[in-house]
């Protein structure tokens, strides 16, 4: 028999200064059996990060062809491809071929090993750009995980603070390297 997905709820209030973008999101995020909350969560936060009209999760863990998180214009061309984890470069050469701008958040404690053994075939890339969770900050946002979840995000100055209930956390990226045609 097969394991379902997990549906998860988000209302997300975001007011991000630095791109001049506020709204209120509710999201429902199906987690795959094979997903942990720590994926999950930092699937969110790309998600937030990202956030604009016509982004939409894909299925990313059970299908190839489909990123984790994209935006799909009304011509149908992949605006934006987004990826999670300490991919091959396969997977993100067949994504830059196919969108106009491809985004890898890492996360995980071999982040550094990984990128020491790909930055070489990655930085060929040009409409890739990768930034990394560190540790500290995925454990964090795994305890943050929950069936139905509420966030206060404000993003400003290259700052992003999460804040749900009483807890606010800075959520810091790495970044590892930056696309070439912006």
């Amino acid at each position: 028999m097969a394991l379902k997905s997990t549906i998860n709820k988000a209302t997300i209030h975001l007011s991000d200064m630095d791109r001049n973008y506020y709204d209120t999101i509710q999201l429902t995020i199906a987690q795959h059996p094979s997903e942990n909350d720590r994926r999950m969560m930092i699937r969110l936060i790309a998600y937030v990060l990202n956030a604009s009209e016509n982004l939409q999760f894909g299925k990313g863990v059970s299908d190839e062809d489909e990123a984790a998180i994209w935006r799909i214009n009304y011509s149908e061309v992949i605006e934006l491809w987004i990826e999670l984890g300490q991919l091959d470069e396969k997977r993100l050469k067949k994504a830059c071929n196919r969108a106009q701008e491809v985004k890898l958040y890492c996360y995980g404690s071999s982040v550094d090993t990984w990128w020491q053994l790909s930055k070489s075939k990655l930085n060929q890339l040009n409409k890739l750009s990768v930034e990394s969770f560190s540790e500290e900050t995925a454990q964090a946002l795994e305890l943050l995980a929950d069936r139905s979840m509420e966030f206060q995000v404000s993003i400003q100055d290259g700052q992003f603070w999460l804040t749900c209930g009483e807890e606010s956390l800075l959520i810091e990226l790495n970044k590892l390297k930056q696309n070439k045609l912006n």
